[in-house]
């Protein structure tokens, strides 16, 4: 694919995948794109609270193009603890043979990442190491996807008076936080990225199984219980998934 309709595809599918985006963060796609050549089709790029973030899919195409030479990574020991699921690795990226390297590090407990990879700590941190050190090597200023965690912010001990809930942050589309709790379609963009699913079939699934032509006239309610379940299914039986979304194709393809 050429530069210049890789650059058409990923408009499309980005304004298929996400609504609306604005010219400037579009003209900052275009740029990535001809800069790195990542895809939103192939899940690189994702858009979250109206920044790009790559992922650590696009981050190892990117080192593939580059022909980077190989990836060291390592726990560090003396900051890991099983017993409390906390770890941390380094990882060292090189881009040829004589590289010195790249390096990056990695950390992950409960407290830093989304309650639906609890459990999954250790990968989560080595993962958090290699793209650090792919960024730094390739002079990428994106943070990456997976380094995202959950906000652990405290909630102010004053008593306040809770301003009225608009009816997009009731279905999960506003703009901040829910009783303290990530956004749903954070939680729903994570969730596509780390399964690797296409983002067009899952928004098409979640309308379906909330019982609304689309997905934003769903309620909070609905919208929560479908990620709860899709998280259940991306991770027991992923393949099963696949062939589901898979039914949704020839819908997106004529609503396009």
């Amino acid at each position: 694919m050429t530069l210049t309709r890789l650059i058409r595809s990923n408009r499309h599918h980005a304004r298929v995948a996400w609504g609306n985006i604005s010219r400037l963060n579009l003209s900052a796609l275009a740029e990535l794109t001809r800069k790195y050549q990542l895809s939103v089709a192939l899940g690189d790029i994702h858009y979250i609270d109206e920044r790009w973030y790559v992922s650590h899919a696009g981050l190892l195409r990117l080192a593939e193009r580059a022909r980077c030479s190989g990836i060291r990574v390592r726990p560090v020991h003396k900051f890991c603890d099983a017993s409390i699921s906390r770890w941390v690795f380094s990882a060292i990226v090189y881009k040829t043979s004589s590289s010195r390297g790249f390096v990056g590090y990695g950390d992950a407990d409960p407290s830093n990442v989304s309650s639906l990879v609890h459990g999954a700590e250790m990968r989560v941190a080595e993962t958090r190491a290699v793209n650090r050190a792919l960024r730094k090597a390739y002079g990428i200023g994106l943070c990456s996807v997976e380094e995202l965690g959950c906000s652990s912010r405290v909630a102010d001990p004053k008593p306040s008076r809770p301003a009225p809930a608009s009816t997009a942050e009731n279905n999960g589309h506003g703009n901040g936080h829910h009783n303290g709790q990530p956004r749903l379609r954070d939680r729903l963009c994570l969730l596509i990225c780390q399964h690797r699913l296409d983002a067009a079939l899952v928004k098409a699934y979640a309308a379906d199984y909330c019982g609304k032509p689309t997905l934003r006239e769903a309620s909070r309610e609905s919208v929560e219980a479908f990620i709860n379940d899709l998280a259940e299914r991306a991770a027991k039986d992923r393949d099963g998934l696949l062939c589901h979304l898979n039914s949704y194709a020839k819908s997106t393809e004529v609503s396009q």
